[in-house]
C-alpha cells in the first residue's frame, strides 16, 4: 500500500475525511496542504530529500484570497507534477462531473484516477486507492463513461478556442481574421459558420448566446 501521501484540498473538513480514509488503510504518513504552490513545492522537496510522495490526493477547484498565487487549480498541479515526475500516483478529489474535464485530466494530464465528491465518496476513495495502487484506472461511476467517446460530445481545442472569442464578443468575420493572425486553421468565415452550427445543434442550443451560456455551464470555456 502507499506509504506517503500528499492531500491537496483548501478545506480543512475535506482534508480531514480524506486522512480518516486513508488511516483505514494504515496510511499513517499524510501531509497536507492549502494551496497548489504549497503543494508543488512539497513534492519537489521531498524528492531532493529522497523522499518522495507515493500518492497525491488533490481538489480541482481553490478559492481566491488575498495570496498571489501561480498554480491557480488542480487541473494545473496535475499537469505540472505529471510533466516533472512519472512515478507518482494522481488522484483527482472533486465535485466536478464534466466528462470532458474527466477525460483531459485522464489522457492529457496523467490523472491515475477520478472520484466525484459526494455522500458515498469515502467509500468510493478508498476503492480508488486501491485500485491505483494496483496500477489500475478508476473513475466515480457519475463519470466513467468518460472515456468512452462515442457516447459524449466530443469537443476540440479548435471548439473550444471558436466558442471563447464568441464569448469575447467577437462575430464570425473577426473571429476568422483572430485565427489567420494566430495561425488556427481552418480559419475561413464558411467554416467557422459551419462549425458553430454543428455545436449548436450538439447541445442543443438556440443561438450563438445560448451556446455560449452552456458551454460555460459545463466549464468548458
Amino acid at each position: 500500500m502507499f506509504q506517503k501521501v500528499l492531500i491537496v484540498d483548501d478545506h480543512a473538513l475535506t482534508n480531514d475525511g480524506v486522512s480518516l480514509t486513508l488511516a483505514a488503510l494504515g496510511i499513517n504518513n499524510i501531509h497536507k496542504a492549502l494551496y497548489c504552490d504549497d503543494a508543488y513545492l512539497k513534492v519537489k522537496r521531498a524528492e531532493f530529500d529522497k523522499q518522495p510522495f507515493d500518492l497525491i490526493i488533490t481538489d480541482l477547484s481553490f478559492n481566491k484570497d488575498h495570496r498571489e498565487r501561480e498554480i491557480t487549480s488542480g487541473e494545473e498541479l496535475v499537469k505540472k507534477i505529471r510533466l516533472e515526475n512519472d512515478r507518482v500516483s494522481i488522484i483527482v478529489y472533486s465535485q466536478e462531473d464534466h466528462f470532458q474535464i474527466v477525460r483531459a485530466l485522464i489522457q492529457k494530464c496523467g490523472a491515475n484516477g477520478f472520484v466525484c465528491k459526494g455522500r458515498e465518496s469515502n467509500k468510493e476513495l478508498e476503492k480508488a486507492i486501491q485500485a491505483v495502487y494496483n496500477g489500475n484506472l478508476f473513475l466515480s461511476r457519475q463519470v466513467e463513461r468518460a472515456l468512452q467517446q462515442k457516447e459524449d460530445i466530443e469537443i476540440t481545442d479548435y471548439d473550444i478556442e471558436l466558442v471563447k472569442q464568441l464569448s469575447l464578443g467577437l462575430l464570425q468575420d473577426e473571429i476568422s481574421e483572430y485565427f489567420k493572425a494566430n495561425n488556427i486553421s481552418p480559419s475561413s468565415v464558411s467554416t467557422i459558420e459551419k462549425r458553430l452550427n454543428k455545436l449548436k445543434d450538439q447541445f442543443s442550443a438556440n443561438n450563438s448566446i445560448h451556446l455560449v451560456t452552456l458551454m460555460k455551464d459545463a466549464k468548458l470555456i
